[in-house]
């Protein structure tokens, strides 16, 4: 995907380096996109920043919340850029979380069959996992993110300065993304995080920088050798998330958070992992305790077997009508098998509600 690489800014106080942002933009134009809760502490700076660059800015506000991430509001984006008469190149930037990041993205995709597009990524898990990579989407009722689009962005800024005001609940939600690149593919990282995952939960700006730069690396190189999900690789950054999709859905959108589904559902594929034998009670213990000195939950919701099968059943992982699912054989080794019966898979299930 080399035609379509980008830069990747990390740093305190991007977001008011509006010529940064500009030097990007095809035309001295964009829409803004971003929710109320970011819209009150960023947007009028990034708005600001950007007219003293010279840039015109068009302001879109959706609700905040995983539960906004529907068709309604993306109708509402477009009701503003066709209101504003906004061309094929005026750049949609995305100001806020992953939530924004998907919505604006698969505006940007679709709207005039494509139109540029900038990630302003002001979360933890925006900055590590979702701004990177391209995918972009709404929710349907019947399952997370099945609607959408593979859309690279032209940018991806992260401004570190915007965690100091993310909530604690968010800022670990980041951390389960954090914790995957160790596990599926950087076993050094993941011991990384074991000696630093108090600095991290403590917000130490050194340690922060790291992991975020070191996330973007691993994705990055995922991302780079499976663009569109066609080998396999790239699969395995949804490490949990086949259980965590099924957790966001059967909870109901923004019940739990999606780090801290991905968190109970990354427990439940290690125990997975090790009810095939492809790990130990050692390594199932160490994602357990990581995961849970980051504050996320280990334990699943109580869904009930049946409809866990049913929510799963429309992962978009599933082939031939095979669920496959992403496990360990080792910390910092993954795999992506579809070679899973539905008694492991229902005793696994089982097991974890039963330790909630």
């Amino acid at each position: 995907m080399a035609e379509r690489s980008y830069p990747i800014y990390i740093g305190a106080g991007l977001l008011a380096r509006g010529k940064l942002l500009a030097q990007h933009l095809p035309q001295d134009r964009v829409a803004l996109i971003t929710d109320t809760t970011v819209a009150a502490l960023y947007l009028d700076v990034v708005a600001d920043a950007l007219g003293a660059a010279g840039v015109s800015v068009t302001k879109v506000v959706v609700p905040t919340g995983e539960q906004h991430k529907d068709w309604h509001n993306l109708n509402a984006v477009f009701d503003t850029l066709l209101a504003n008469h906004c061309e094929r190149k005026t750049t949609l930037v995305a100001l806020g979380g992953g939530v924004i990041g998907d919505l604006a993205g698969f505006a940007a995709a679709t709207y005039l069959r494509g139109v540029p597009f900038i990630q302003l990524p002001t979360t933890l898990l925006a900055q590590v996992d979702s701004s990177v990579g391209g995918k972009t989407a709404i929710n349907h009722p019947r399952g997370k993110n099945m609607i959408g689009a593979f859309y690279q962005p032209l940018a991806v800024i992260a401004d570190t300065a915007t965690l100091n005001t993310l909530p604690d609940r968010e800022l670990s939600a980041g951390l389960a993304e954090v914790i995957k690149y160790g596990l599926i593919r950087d076993p050094a990282f993941f011991a990384w995080l074991e000696s630093n995952i108090e600095a991290l939960i403590g917000r130490e700006p050194a340690a922060l920088a790291y992991a975020i730069s070191r996330s973007c690396e691993n994705k990055a190189e995922v991302v780079a050798a499976d663009e569109r999900e066609e080998s396999g690789t790239r699969a395995l950054l949804n490490l949990g998330h086949t259980f965590g999709h099924a957790i966001e859905t059967g909870l109901g959108y923004g019940t739990w958070l999606h780090g801290e589904a991905v968190a109970a559902g990354t427990v439940m594929a290690a125990r997975l992992s090790q009810h095939l034998g492809l790990i130990g009670a050692p390594e199932l213990a160490r994602v357990a305790a990581l995961l849970e000195r980051a504050r996320l939950p280990v334990n699943a919701p109580d869904l009930g077997v049946e409809r866990y099968l049913q929510l799963m059943g429309m992962d978009k992982k599933v082939e031939g009508g095979r669920m496959r699912f992403i496990l360990l054989r080792a910390i910092g080794s993954a795999l992506l098998t579809a070679e899973v019966s539905r008694d492991a898979l229902a005793a696994v299930l089982a097991a974890s509600v039963a330790h909630a």
